[in-house]
């Protein structure tokens, strides 16, 4: 185990769909390397919205992935601040006042598309969220 635990973040600006799905993603890749005490995960948006949106709950729940009762939450600087690196979703209005690392994946908003879109946007990001673990949270 190491002193220091890897924060990786994942934000957009309503943290209702690809910030969503990404945590989940790294929630089930962290557990599944055995990395619970060696890696953090952080989601949040700039504008959070009231709810995860349905089409994102559906597409997950085909991975069994329970999103349903996931609240969008407002992320802060000093959070952020604290994150090794910080994956914003494609959302042009997100600015980060934070420093640290930030990679934009540049991806389609799912919100208001189809199941079949949404679940190219969600294999995308599986794959994403397992190249940043190769990266920064190798064993």
């Amino acid at each position: 185990m190491s002193d220091e635990a890897v924060t990786l973040g994942f934000v957009c600006v309503q943290n209702a769909g690809r910030s969503q799905m990404a945590t989940a993603f790294a929630e089930r890749e962290r557990s599944r390397r055995g990395l619970d005490d060696e890696v953090r995960v952080l989601t949040g948006g700039t504008h959070p919205a009231d709810e995860v949106h349905p089409e994102v709950v559906e597409a997950m729940a085909e991975l069994d992935v329970d999103l349903s009762d996931r609240v969008p939450r407002a992320v802060s600087t000093a959070e952020l601040n604290d994150a090794t690196v910080v994956a914003t979703m494609g959302c042009s209005t997100l600015e980060l006042d934070a420093d640290v690392e930030v990679r934009d994946w540049a991806l389609d908003d799912p919100h208001g598309q189809s199941v079949e879109e949404v679940r190219q946007i969600r294999d995308e990001i599986r794959q994403r969220v397992s190249a940043l673990f190769d990266e920064y949270a190798s064993a």
